[in-house]
């Protein structure tokens, strides 16, 4: 994976630029990115692996190889989904420092929390939050 976190969070911040801050054009675009999001196993929606902080339901899961962190993640709302998926892209594959190091800098440039309102901003940061803590919790397992 050449394309480094900065990068992806650029790509990102483009791809909702197009939209030219439509907010209905932003909000499908969010559930269309959701609807890409690759299915969470059953066995993974468990209640360890719920979000705390999150008003919907939102289940985030890591596994760890070769030293990189890969998440899989899954809500019971569109919206929300959409918004985990961005995470996912931006941060899967990456090793705990990267992860626990990375400036999340996407919502402030997308101007994202003028569409998606407080509720579900917190449950960004509440999600972003716990993908840096299982970068934390992994980085200890690196030899």
């Amino acid at each position: 994976m050449s394309n480094s976190i900065d990068d992806i969070q650029k790509e990102v911040v483009e791809e909702f630029s197009m939209l030219d801050g439509d907010m209905e054009m932003t909000i499908n675009y969010i559930m269309e990115l959701g609807e890409q999001l690759p299915p969470m196993s059953d066995s993974s929606k468990t209640d360890d692996n719920i979000v705390k902080g999150c008003q919907s339901k939102v289940w985030l899961n890591a596994d760890f190889k070769d030293n990189k962190i890969f998440f899989e993640a899954d809500s019971n709302t569109a919206i929300t989904k959409g918004l985990v998926s961005i995470l996912v892209r931006i941060l899967s594959g990456r090793s705990p420092k990267e992860i626990v190091d990375a400036d999340l800098r996407f919502i402030d440039q997308m101007g994202l929390n003028r569409f998606i309102g407080t509720q579900r901003s917190n449950g960004l940061g509440a999600m972003m939050k716990q993908i840096k803590i299982y970068g934390l919790a992994y980085s200890t397992k690196i030899n």
